[in-house]
């Protein structure tokens, strides 16, 4: 298991972008810039097979409509398997959407939509990433906003094989991002830029096919990672259902149009 207090020149390598991704005060916070001719984005130099995974975001702020910040979990190849947050920019005053989707062995289309409680581009928010055998759990500065079970027994795909890196990128998607795409993004405000800092990965790291967690048998092992067997006591449900009537805006699970030949099996059991 690696536990690591952050430091982003040592976690982390810029990956496109052009300058416009910098690492600032010692390497305790990074920032992702875009403009007109292009965005940016980083990535982990470290994979994960399971983790408990946070970081600090401050988003984009005023007129941020067509710009897409989004931080994920990712495999390679064409049956990838990856765990998202998109934050999907708005005219100033306007809600940010937070976007979510898992994708297991190359399919997602298992979108959850939600507006936050705070404004995300005033502060700096803890968005994490709980991914453990039994489940996937997004939360919002602690508070759980989606859960995600291990369904393997009724045939749903569940991320499990593949060790993922992190990657998060800002880049214009004004062709869908905002109000599906009629509302541009508005260059004469750019640079734009979102920041990261407080990065944080409770964590098995895979190097070469051997993961630092060694076997699950070990007591020490178990003690010392209690994510990865955590789960959803009463009150995380609670404030998880609170989310889920006040914040959420769309569904796929609620989404008859899409699904015409009947909702996708994890819809009804989670």
């Amino acid at each position: 298991m690696v536990a690591s207090a952050s430091n982003f020149y040592n976690d982390f390598d810029i990956t496109w972008g052009d300058g416009r991704a910098r690492i600032l005060n010692n390497g305790q916070l990074l920032t992702l810039g875009l403009d007109k001719a292009s965005g940016s984005g980083f990535q982990s130099r470290n994979q994960y097979l399971f983790g408990k995974i946070d970081m600090q975001l401050k988003l984009v702020p005023g007129n941020s409509a067509g710009t897409v910040t989004a931080y994920y979990l990712s495999s390679k190849g064409s049956t990838w398997d990856e765990i998202d947050f998109e934050f999907l920019g708005n005219l100033s005053g306007d809600p940010y959407i937070l976007h979510t989707n898992v994708f297991s062995q190359g399919k997602g289309n298992r979108e959850q939509q939600f507006y936050l409680w705070f404004d995300p581009t005033a502060d700096f928010h803890t968005y994490s990433i709980l991914w453990n055998p039994q489940r996937i759990i997004f939360s919002v500065d602690g508070t759980p906003i989606r859960e995600f079970k291990n369904l393997e027994s009724v045939g749903v795909p569940f991320p499990k094989n593949q060790a993922m890196r992190i990657y998060s990128s800002l880049w214009n998607a004004d062709d869908w991002a905002t109000r599906g795409g009629l509302v541009k993004t508005d260059w004469s405000q750019a640079p734009f830029t979102a920041s990261y800092r407080n990065f944080n990965a409770n964590a098995c790291v895979l190097s070469h096919g051997v993961s630092s967690c060694g076997t699950n048998s070990s007591p020490s092992a178990s003690r010392t990672n209690s994510w990865l067997s955590d789960e959803l006591d009463s009150t995380s449900q609670e404030r998880l259902q609170w989310v889920r009537k006040n914040y959420m805006i769309y569904n796929y699970c609620t989404d008859a149009k899409r699904f015409p030949q009947g909702f996708p099996p994890e819809c009804s059991l989670s």
